[in-house]
Formats: C-alpha cells, sequence, structure tokens
C-alpha cells in the first residue's frame, strides 16, 4: 500500500510539474524586432479637375521595428524613403500625342501602424495607421514638343490658369493613411514579410485654400507598393 502511494505521489507531482511547465510555456513574452526593407511603388496623383495619367513607377526603402506586445497584436513603425509622383498619359489628346511630362517627389515617410498577425512560422499579416511625410526634392521631365505647346498656349493667354501642375508645388508636407497585408515566414535566419500596401493620401500638394483661377479642389497621393520586409535583430 505505502508503495502505491509512494507511485501514486510521484505520478501527481509528475504531472503538477508538467503542468506548471506547460503554463509557463503558455506566458508571452513581448519581443522587439528590427529590420530593412524595400520593394516597387506604383504611384499617381488624385487630381480635381482630373488630369489623365498613367503609373509612376519608384522605389522604396528603410528600416522598420517591430513591438510585439501580446498574442496576435503590436505595432510596426517604419523611417523609409519613397518616390512617388505621376506620368500624365496624352493618349486621349488625338492633337498632342507626342507630348510626355513626369514628374517624381522624393520623400521620406514615417508610418505607425497596428500590426496583427495570425500563425505560427507562416503567418497572415495586417498592417494598418497613419503616415506622415516629408518632400526633399522633386523633379519634373518635360519633352520639347511638351514644352514648345506650353509656351505658345502661355504667350497666348498669359493670365490664363493654365498648366497648374507643371508649377512648384505648394506643401512640402503629406498626411494620410497605410494599410498592407501579406505573409510572414519565420525562419532560424530571421523573419521574412512580404506583403502588398496601398496608400490613401489626405494632404494635397497644391493648395486648394488659396483662391486662385484654375486651382485643384484636389490633388492627393495615392500608390500601391509591394514590399519585403527582413527582421534580423530582435530581443
Amino acid at each position: 500500500m505505502n508503495s502505491q502511494l509512494k507511485w501514486i505521489a510521484i505520478l501527481l507531482l509528475f504531472l503538477a510539474t508538467t503542468m506548471m511547465q506547460a503554463q509557463q510555456n503558455d506566458v508571452f513574452k513581448s519581443q522587439f524586432t528590427f529590420g530593412v526593407g524595400g520593394g516597387p511603388v506604383f504611384s499617381s496623383v488624385d487630381f480635381d479637375p482630373t488630369i489623365p495619367q498613367s503609373s509612376n513607377q519608384g522605389i522604396s526603402a528603410g528600416v522598420a521595428v517591430k513591438f510585439i506586445s501580446e498574442k496576435h497584436l503590436g505595432v510596426l513603425a517604419e523611417l523609409n524613403y519613397t518616390q512617388r509622383g505621376w506620368t500624365e498619359d496624352f493618349s486621349e489628346l488625338p492633337k498632342n500625342p507626342d507630348h510626355s511630362y513626369s514628374r517624381t517627389l522624393n520623400y521620406i515617410e514615417l508610418p505607425l501602424m497596428t500590426h496583427i498577425y495570425f500563425g505560427n512560422k507562416v503567418k497572415f499579416i495586417l498592417n494598418l495607421g497613419p503616415q506622415v511625410s516629408y518632400m526633399f526634392s522633386d523633379k519634373g521631365t518635360m519633352n520639347d514638343a511638351l514644352s514648345g505647346y506650353v509656351d505658345e498656349k502661355q504667350k497666348e493667354e498669359p493670365d490664363a490658369p493654365l498648366f497648374l501642375q507643371y508649377q512648384d508645388l505648394d506643401s512640402k508636407f503629406d498626411y494620410g493613411l497605410l494599410g498592407g497585408a501579406g505573409i510572414a515566414f519565420d525562419t532560424a535566419a530571421g523573419s521574412f514579410n512580404l506583403e502588398g500596401r496601398y496608400y490613401f493620401g489626405l494632404g494635397d500638394t497644391f493648395d486648394n485654400s488659396r483662391s486662385r483661377a484654375g486651382n485643384f479642389s484636389r490633388s492627393a497621393h495615392r500608390y500601391f507598393s509591394g514590399k519585403l520586409t527582413y527582421f534580423f535583430v530582435s530581443f
């Protein structure tokens, strides 16, 4: 009898120890991770009145820090360099098929997003939050045919509100909402996050509060992007 009680006590002790270890393993540990990433950007500007455009292709690259505060939830902050802009489409204007114009705007962006994930080694990820940006350089490229046409029209109508989109931008600051969805792969070498993103600008590049003829009532950025981020440092 004493021998049986002894083995029962050992079994109960073993079960209790196993349960305690399982509970300890279930305790979530918060985590910081740092990484780098980049990818292509396909941008345009939502002009009103509308300007026909084709997608303007650029790149984005930067650094990221992710803080996982609890299961399935965290915060993602980034500091990115991103090329945005627009490319005008003159195919709808049969009189001017040889015209071309594109404008590249270089921005420093700071998005701060809620990070949601599901899964273990392979995860579905969702990022959503605000983004603020600052434009540090701007370059427009206009071919000779369009340049000559613009000069001619301005000479004919020097006081007419023409070609506002070719003038200097009124605002270097921008803000809006950024969202992305994709997949994360956790490996022994780090975590690889692949996602598609969409940016919806809320600010205007041309000041629509100023009373001037030919002003745009809307001139906000839009872009789609693909991004691969490699998180390689964590603690």
